[in-house]
């Protein structure tokens, strides 16, 4: 099969999107299909071992990591993908891409699939706290069922998540596919000093967080959370790997806080280098978000053997199971920071959660998860194609 994928986000800008396009890329790949990306364009570059198309983009004040894509500048792309023998569309985002694939789709005579990437019932209330919550509620539930319900398929990364979306009213042909892990996920990084490049002691007990650092993700509370346990633990540390619009006021956080030189932002890390060697370095996962589709970075934890203690909302519950690699701990500050202590206290049991985790990441691989996709694809290619629109 030959996939046309539309995203309004991509590598060089790192979030999950980016990964999960990624990822079932290569595996498509390596099954012999053929993937061609429309993708905005950024200021830097990015290799890839599939074909992008990158569209003229802008930024978005508001959001300065993204970029807005143009959907004339994808429309006149249609006469050269006239001439290409695509099978299907495979929508990642609901801005620019959602509506520029629906317009592809109807002219190509093919059918559409979108993944739901993003909880926006949550996602509204956290940036538009002055909006009432009802208000907020119904707009992005009916915003999610009509995207959902223009396309042929849906894929859901998690249960609860289709669950949601059943809920709003979506009744199209659906799947649950969460992103697998690839075999670099487990490899053993190299140590390169990463602790003393970050000012972060040898025998510090090295908490992590590893995501977008927005307001979404509840890393305000993982700072407040890390107090407690800082009054308790003169060894721990807490680490915030990533960037996001919520950086300014978590970095005040920290400085008030009182242990500011003990709390550590790093930005975004090499995925393919200095990130794995960070996940190797630390001693606890911690992970606090309820807007979760499947939660990624939990399974990259479990994979590099790193013990997590997360709450277990939305797509995270597909993802957690207490004990296999992880503990479960509910979202109040000193129940979430006792889980932590007891693991810091107890290395036997931090051990054997980094074994069973490993052993669990491990039924997540990513060629499953493609050949999944890949099941779905047909079923939806295998109705009735669309006519050709002139």
């Amino acid at each position: 099969m030959h996939i046309l994928m539309l995203s309004d986000v991509y590598f060089p800008r790192i979030n999950g999107v980016s990964t999960s396009i990624q990822t079932f890329s290569q595996s498509l790949l390596s099954h012999g299909h053929q993937v061609t990306l429309i993708a905005p364009e950024y200021p830097q570059d990015h290799a890839a071992e599939f074909e992008i198309i990158r569209i003229p983009s802008r930024r978005l004040p508001f959001d300065p990591e993204d970029r807005l894509m143009s959907l004339r500048g994808i429309k006149k792309l249609l006469p050269m993908l006239q001439t290409r023998e695509f099978d299907l569309i495979h929508i990642q985002t609901p801005f620019v891409a959602h509506y520029a694939g629906i317009h592809l789709g109807r002219k190509l005579g093919i059918r559409t699939v979108t993944t739901y990437h993003t909880f926006f019932e949550a996602y509204f209330e956290k940036y538009l706290p002055w909006a009432p919550t009802s208000w907020l509620r119904s707009i992005a539930r009916s915003y999610s069922r009509k995207q959902c319900n223009q396309v042929d398929g849906v894929i859901s990364p998690s249960r609860p998540m289709l669950d949601k979306l059943e809920e709003y009213g979506v009744k199209n042909l659906t799947a649950i596919i969460p992103t697998g892990l690839p075999v670099s996920c487990f490899t053993t990084a190299e140590d390169t000093g990463f602790r003393a490049r970050h000012g972060i002691r040898n025998d510090a007990k090295l908490l992590l967080y590893v995501g977008r650092v927005a307001h979404e993700k509840n890393i305000d509370f993982l700072v407040s959370t890390f107090c407690k346990v800082a009054r308790e633990s003169a060894q721990a540390e807490l680490l915030i790997a990533g960037e996001g619009p919520a950086l300014g006021s978590l970095q005040k956080q920290a400085r008030d806080s009182g242990f500011g030189d003990r709390i550590h932002f790093v930005g975004y890390l090499d995925r393919h280098t200095e990130l794995l060697e960070c996940y190797q370095q630390s001693d606890i996962f911690v992970f606090a978000s309820e807007t979760e589709t499947q939660g990624l970075v939990l399974l990259e934890a479990m994979a590099s053997g790193l013990p997590v203690i997360s709450c277990a909302s939305m797509g995270s519950l597909d993802v957690l199971i207490d004990g296999e690699g992880c503990h479960i701990a509910p979202l109040e500050e000193g129940e979430f920071a006792g889980r932590i202590l007891s693991l810091i206290d107890d290395p036997a049991d931090a051990m054997r959660l980094s074994d069973k985790g490993r052993q669990y990441a491990a039924s997540w691989s990513a060629e499953a998860k493609a050949t999944d996709m890949l099941q779905f694809y047909e079923r939806v290619v295998s109705d009735t194609m669309l006519p050709q629109e002139a």
